[in-house]
């Protein structure tokens, strides 16, 4: 069923999630709409940042294997010198402390690939923590994006950019997607905000941007039921309130 109002169907249609009827209602509808050919643009743009987070994880028995490897695998003697040795007791000598040599030197190697699989270990178990962050990201930036109640709206930001804020309050959140022209000096950020009424009183922090940069896409959680969402520049660090606001998307 296609929906009566065209435009609420871009967010579905940006994840794929329309059925071929209103594919082909939208694929025309984005012929003569701008607005909504941007909206598509910025909400696949969203979605895909939210997720990018690819790692490439050892096979879990990578580790058993090389060391079983290691302990079949026999090390062998110094090569023996061509040379006759003038003194047998040297020679033996000269072997032991071959011997002791070869012995310390595995038993530092073994020592230090402990030491690195332990190192190992740590950065997958790093690893699957930051993929499944991304996972559970992607799939609550789908649940928002594909919700029947979706509502985008935007507003431009001062000296260049645009603020995209797609929210639905049945999942009781918002999909965030802010990017300006030129980034705040190296000592500013943008800062984030969501307010409760249009006088811009009572605000509270939706987040902070590093030092510098220039875009962002974050889910913020409890978006719909406030009026104003306001993008700031603070300093570095953030501020208690917004002094500088640049953007503000009217939520109601």
């Amino acid at each position: 069923m296609i929906s009566t109002d065209i435009h609420a169907l871009v967010g579905a249609y940006a994840l794929d999630a329309v059925d071929d009827l209103e594919r082909v209602a939208f694929d025309r509808h984005l012929q003569t709409c701008e607005g909504c050919r941007g909206e598509v643009d910025e909400l696949r743009e969203t979605a895909s940042r939210l997720a990018d987070s690819t790692w490439s994880i050892p096979p879990p028995r990578l580790r058993t294997d090389v060391l079983a490897a290691i302990g079949r695998t026999r090390q062998l003697p110094p090569a023996e010198s061509a040379r006759p040795e003038p003194d047998a007791r040297a020679a033996v000598s000269r072997w032991r402390r071959y011997t002791a040599g070869a012995a310390a030197a595995g038993i530092l190697a073994a020592g230090a690939g402990a030491a690195t699989w332990a190192v190992q270990e740590q950065r997958v178990r790093d690893q699957s923590a930051i993929v499944a962050a991304a996972e559970q990201r992607a799939a609550r930036t789908q649940a928002i994006l594909a919700a029947p109640d979706l509502v985008v709206r935007t507003a431009p930001m001062t000296g260049g950019g645009r603020v995209t804020v797609a929210s639905s309050a049945l999942q009781g959140a918002s999909v965030v997607s802010m990017r300006a022209d030129r980034a705040p000096a190296a000592d500013r950020a943008f800062q984030l905000w969501t307010i409760r009424d249009a006088s811009l009183s009572a605000p509270v922090k939706a987040g902070l941007l590093d030092a510098g940069e220039a875009s962002a896409a974050q889910i913020v959680e409890g978006v719909p039921g406030n009026e104003v969402f306001a993008v700031s520049v603070e300093p570095a660090g953030g501020s208690p309130k917004p002094s500088q606001i640049v953007a503000q998307v009217f939520l109601t």
